[in-house]
C-alpha cells in the first residue's frame, strides 16, 4: 500500500466482504503500519505500508 489510509481502506473492504479483522492496523516495530485479516478460506493476510518503500512506474514495490 502507498499510505496508511490505503491500509485502513483495504482492511475495511475486506471486513465488508466477510473477511475477519485479526489485528487492526497500527504502527509496528519495523517502522511501518500494518494490520491482518483472515479471508473466507481461512488464510491470513497482512496489509502494510512504509514511508521507506519505493514503487516503480507500474506501481510495483521495488525490492532492493
Amino acid at each position: 500500500m502507498k499510505s496508511k489510509e490505503e491500509v485502513d481502506d483495504f482492511l475495511s473492504l475486506a471486513e465488508k466482504n466477510n473477511g475477519k479483522i485479526v489485528k487492526k492496523a497500527q504502527p509496528v516495530a519495523w517502522g511501518g503500519y500494518s494490520g491482518y485479516f483472515q479471508d473466507l478460506d481461512g488464510y491470513y493476510w497482512e496489509v502494510a505500508y512504509s514511508e521507506a518503500w519505493k514503487f516503480d512506474e507500474q506501481n510495483m514495490l521495488i525490492i532492493e
